[in-house]
């Protein structure tokens, strides 16, 4: 299936790892010319030198904080106009409301709550300037599960969900699409990190992990093109009348409900 995204530009934020890295060589490979950001410039600096050696693209890194003052309107200025723009970026703490103090609160959702906000504000603005657009807002599914485990991330993600839905359910008027993908657990160095805490606090041993991998769907996490791949089909034309629409890939974990 041919998505006419050759030549496009996208801007993919938290790009130095997992779902964002994985996501640049996928549109790599469909010839979108890539800005790239992240904190870590080792890691950005290795991605763009893979990527230019096996794909005819242009591409730009751009490493930085996005919670530091004026980051986004800064990266904007470095990057300007671009067709795509997919916010990634962002870890937010997990654990019980006891346990998350306000500080790691705040600050896991200054740069993905407050970040993924701050960049659509800019470009939005710049897309209805040129006349259209695409935003993609990778959230979580722990927007749809309400795991008091992870209390500061359901709850952020939630927020985004609604925030996606309310920009996109009319941006198809500016001639712009902004929906949401919500991953479940995927095959990452972070659901690892989070399977170990959790089999610490429930089986006692982190070692035991593995056994948590028992009640996920097909006894696995997503395989990174599971999501990857979605994002860039709805990037393209041929997902032309999406918009402020949330997209699930979790194996079913979020339509698990039960009346018992």
């Amino acid at each position: 299936m041919d998505l006419k995204l050759g030549g496009r530009t996208a801007l993919v934020t938290g790009a130095s790892q997992g779902i964002g890295e994985s996501l640049a060589r996928s549109f790599a490979s469909e010839g979108v010319h890539l800005h790239l950001t992240a904190r870590n410039a080792e890691s950005l600096e290795r991605i763009k030198e893979e990527l230019r050696s096996s794909n005819d693209i242009q591409v730009h890194i751009h490493p930085l904080d996005l919670t530091e003052k004026g980051a986004c309107e800064r990266l904007s200025a470095a990057v300007g106009d671009i067709d795509i723009l997919v916010n990634n970026a962002g870890v937010i703490p997990s654990g019980l409301l006891s346990e998350i103090h306000e500080k790691a609160w705040r600050d896991g959702w200054e740069l993905k709550v407050m970040g993924y906000i701050n960049l659509c504000r800019i470009y939005y603005e710049r897309m209805k300037r040129n006349g259209s657009g695409v935003i993609i807002n990778n959230i979580g599914n722990s927007g749809e599960v309400f795991d008091p485990k992870y209390i500061a991330g359901t709850t952020g993600n939630a927020g985004l969900m609604a925030f996606t839905r309310a920009l996109g359910g009319h941006s198809l008027n500016d001639n712009i699409r902004v929906m949401g993908v919500n991953p479940g657990p995927v095959d990452t160095d972070r659901i690892y990190n989070m399977l170990k805490k959790r089999s610490a606090d429930v089986l006692g041993d982190e070692g035991r992990y593995t056994e948590l991998l028992k009640t996920y769907p097909l006894k696995r996490p997503a395989h990174m093109h599971e999501v990857t791949d979605l994002i860039v089909f709805l990037a393209s034309y041929r997902a032309g009348y999406s918009s402020g629409a949330i997209y699930t890939v979790d194996g079913g974990i979020s339509s698990r409900r039960s009346i018992i």
